[in-house]
């Protein structure tokens, strides 16, 4: 099991490594484990995804998530 605080901070690398892109990236890398039958990694990239679209909403434009 991954914790709460992994995923905030996956979500985080996401949107500084991709920016408005990330939550698009981390989208395909859950699709990627549903390919492989990874259900619990898939379960965890759609934490992920939700975590980056929280946090997106959450940062004013122009301003790096840390």
């Amino acid at each position: 099991m991954t914790s709460p605080i992994d995923i905030y901070r996956t979500a985080n690398f996401m949107l500084k490594e991709y920016g408005e892109d990330a939550p698009v990236q981390a989208a395909m890398r859950a699709d990627v484990m549903l390919k492989q039958g990874d259900m619990e990694g898939y379960a965890v990239w759609k934490k992920i995804v939700t975590a980056v679209e929280e946090l997106a909403t959450k940062t004013p434009e122009g301003e790096t998530v840390h």
